[in-house]
């Protein structure tokens, strides 16, 4: 048992150096960021999902940390560390352990601790020409590796945006639903509930304590607040702020004075999100849902259509690919171009590799401004087995 599970660990490390010369050569810098991170951080980027799944603990300065559930935001950090201003253009690859509780239970494709080699680009101009070679150079450490058949799924979160962008209704509307995307169920809930009466959504609040309030006017709203409970009484419970509480009732009030969302708007939203189809038929697909209804994403369009153009020049056959609109993998810090590589004998809940653009992320730790930034992981474990059969 000790001698095979040796023979394991040196399969896997034989491979991820194999995979990790492999990006060196197509010219991205090795780094090795900490296996410790700050707690705060991930947890404000990474999502619901997985926040849940981390390993996170309180060492005795009182300081929480996490056991890394990935290795892209560590990454992030390094890139701010050696440039705070984080628009500076640089690529890296890494081969590190990451960690993550398995709900499940873990199992040899879903271990607790698991190995991701991968790589980042950050600061390229050209998104889509990023985005095309980041999940070429994926998809030529698979095949170097052994792997013959693969499937690819990608999405497209540009796409997404652009839609809502089109539409007419309120920045808060489309921020909840653009939060929502990662949770299908809580999406749909949340596209029906705006095109309903809004007095539904304000039961039991009384009209004078809504009166006046605006969530664009923050601190006049929070003002107003506090003096309707002063005058009533009313003491703050439980752990929300009072800023937090009047710019939650200040939505509800603005809710109360916005038009509906049309019946047909969410319609056409639940139309796009229900798109999947081959990558290439895809982009039509969604052409013909808004052709009569006067939204135009052309950009966006185009640049799914570029993006693939780039990945056959690549030598990607994308005909493997299929397109899924619903589909952004696990992580919210994504913004645009999704992908997950799948092979029949782990199925589609377990991808042996998986990336995408995360144009925000390098804010969300501290960078002054958004920055392009692409990248992709292999997870080793899954590859090996794949390959072995």
């Amino acid at each position: 048992m000790v001698a095979e599970t040796a023979r394991e660990f040196e399969a896997l490390e034989e491979q991820a150096r194999k995979l990790l010369s492999a990006f060196v050569a197509a010219g991205h810098e090795a780094v090795a960021p900490a296996v410790l991170q700050p707690a705060d951080v991930y947890l404000d980027v990474i999502g619901e999902a997985l926040r849940a799944r981390s390993y996170v603990f309180t060492d005795p300065d009182g300081d929480e940390f996490c056991l890394r559930p990935d290795l892209t935001v560590p990454i992030c950090r390094l890139h701010l560390e050696r440039h705070p201003d984080g628009s500076d253009k640089a690529n890296y690859c890494y081969n590190g352990s990451a960690f993550r509780f398995q709900p499940r239970g873990a199992d040899a494709a879903h271990p607790r601790e698991f190995r991701q080699c991968g790589i980042e680009s950050i600061g390229a101009g050209d998104r889509e020409n990023a985005d095309a070679h980041t999940l070429a150079l994926i998809l030529k450490g698979l095949e170097e590796s052994g792997l013959k058949e693969w499937k690819l799924r990608i999405g497209d979160l540009g796409l997404f945006r652009a839609l809502l962008s089109a539409i007419d209704m309120p920045e808060r509307w489309r921020e909840r639903l653009r939060h929502q995307f990662w949770r299908p169920l809580a999406f749909r809930e949340e596209l029906e509930r705006l095109t309903k009466p809004a007095e539904g959504h304000a039961i039991g609040i009384p009209a004078e304590l809504l009166e006046g309030l605006d969530p664009l006017r923050a601190a006049e709203s929070a003002r107003k607040v506090a003096k309707y409970l002063d005058d009533h009484g009313i003491e703050l419970q439980g752990v929300r702020s009072l800023e937090e509480i009047s710019l939650q009732l200040a939505r509800i009030a603005a809710d109360r004075r916005a038009a509906r969302l049309p019946v047909e708007t969410a319609n056409l939203i639940e139309g796009y999100i229900g798109v999947r189809a081959p990558a290439r038929a895809a982009g039509a697909r969604v052409k013909d849902l808004i052709r009569d209804v006067g939204v135009d994403i052309t950009p966006a369009l185009d640049a799914y259509h570029r993006r693939l153009q780039l990945l056959s020049e690549l030598g990607v056959d994308v005909a493997k690919a299929e397109f899924s609109a619903e589909f952004g993998r696990s992580l919210e810090y994504y913004t645009g171009f999704v992908f997950e590589v799948q092979v029949t004998d782990l199925g589609e809940g377990s991808p042996v590799a998986g990336g995408g653009r995360y144009d925000g992320l390098m804010k969300m730790c501290g960078a002054p401004a958004n920055v392009a930034a692409v990248g992709g992981a292999i997870h080793t474990e899954r590859l090996l087995k794949a390959v072995r059969g």
